[in-house]
């Protein structure tokens, strides 16, 4: 029998694994805090548990810190991840930006940095640019001994789960068909993992809320509108990792405006950030982006109110659906429009119109606590799930 431990990512450890990489597991994810601990969990004997703990500290896996609690005797060692061996960066890429964050092997946010760019310049030159930003963050804000040891990335594009490779990515030329990953580790050398902003947003505002949310629907609301899915304790990706894409859904009574995808009245296209701008540039608002955008509705310019209020119904109305299907505890806005008071205020007025009261009566819809930062705490727990991966530690600490 197999079971996925919560708070952990990439695999499965059978129940009880005494394996290296099982005995890192079951205490990163909190359920074993000493040896006894990991002895009751396993069934190990304690000898081999200590074989096996002290195998994982010279490996720079673990470490004993404090006392921890005694169950009669004497109070046992804690165990806890050593995060002094090493960091991981985490990038979040937008179409026009990027947001670094250089991560301890604790998932603590040691510092971060957004960074213009263009991803239209195609994947060796951005790709090549992350692997020095990572250098970069980690001689600046690494502490000695701290070694760089893997990459995180979001990307603004579907990603297919099955095979790491992006999907008809819309305004991102050249990226059509690349393992993104997998092309980062053969620049780097270092293990490397990816997959669509959404999730890993969702992912991340999921870890800073802790254990008081189950399942969460996390919406990007930005230039573009992406969503990701918390369920079971991780990103819920579905058959190939298109769940949550609700870009390119149609949008009844919208106008008919032409889509990246080729299709008419997508919520991408009639509801993004980009949509709204150029719906102010046809009436004569001059204007060049997003936040412009959220300035002038601050202000009560009424045309900008107006566009965020419509967007934010046209989106909520999508999103209704999915309420009505997902049935989840926390519906979750992020990206630049979820700080705009009228949008927020158009999908709440959909969602409560549109959903049945059995669903809204306990539907926390709130806005990003992990805000800016949710997008690189998730990159960073997805690439600290792949560098802690017990398969991948097994083969390391024999």
């Amino acid at each position: 029998m197999t079971s996925t431990i919560e708070g952990t990512g990439t695999g499965t450890v059978p129940a009880g694994s005494g394996t290296p990489g099982g005995i890192l597991d079951l205490v990163r994810s909190g359920r074993s805090r000493s040896r006894a601990d990991l002895a009751r969990s396993t069934g190990l004997s304690p000898s081999t548990v200590s074989q096996r703990v002290d195998a994982l500290i010279a490996a720079g896996y673990l470490r004993e810190a404090g006392a921890g609690v005694s169950h009669g005797g004497r109070r046992p060692r804690a165990l806890e991840v050593d995060a002094s061996t090493g960091v991981v960066c985490a990038a979040d890429l937008g179409s026009h930006h990027a947001t670094f964050g250089l991560i301890d092997l604790n998932g603590r946010l040691l510092a971060s940095r957004t960074e213009a760019m263009d991803i239209a310049t195609g994947p060796a030159v951005v790709l090549g640019w992350i692997a020095d930003m990572g250098a970069e963050l980690t001689a600046e804000h690494g502490q000695p001994g701290q070694t760089l040891r893997g990459f995180g990335i979001g990307l603004p594009g579907p990603v297919d789960s099955t095979t790491g490779r992006m999907v008809s990515p819309s305004r991102m030329p050249g990226w059509n068909g690349v393992d993104v990953a997998a092309e980062l580790t053969a620049i780097t050398g270092l293990p490397a993992a990816a997959d669509n902003d959404a999730n890993l947003m969702a992912l991340g505002e999921y870890d800073t809320l802790g254990a008081e949310v189950g399942e969460l629907v996390f919406v990007k609301a930005g230039s573009s509108i992406g969503c990701g899915i918390i369920a079971f304790g991780g990103v819920y990706h579905g058959h190939h990792g298109m769940a949550g894409d609700i870009s390119h859904v149609t949008v009844p009574g919208a106008p008919d405006v032409l889509c990246s995808c080729g299709r008419i009245g997508c919520l991408d296209a009639v509801a993004g950030g980009a949509a709204i701008v150029q719906a102010l540039r046809a009436s004569g608002v001059e204007i060049s982006d997003t936040r412009e955008v959220l300035a002038l509705a601050r202000d009560a310019h009424p045309r900008a109110t107006q566009e965020l209020r419509e967007a934010g119904l046209r989106t909520g109305g999508v999103l209704a659906t999915i309420m009505n299907f997902f049935n989840p505890q926390r519906l979750v806005l992020g990206g630049i429009l979820g700080e705009a008071e009228a949008f927020v205020a158009g999908v709440r007025s959909a969602i409560y119109s549109d959903c049945l009261p059995m669903i809204t009566d306990q539907l926390d819809i709130a806005v990003s606590v992990a805000k800016e930062n949710a997008g690189i705490r998730g990159a960073g727990r997805l690439i600290l799930d792949s560098v802690f991966d017990p398969a991948r530690v097994d083969l390391v600490v024999r």
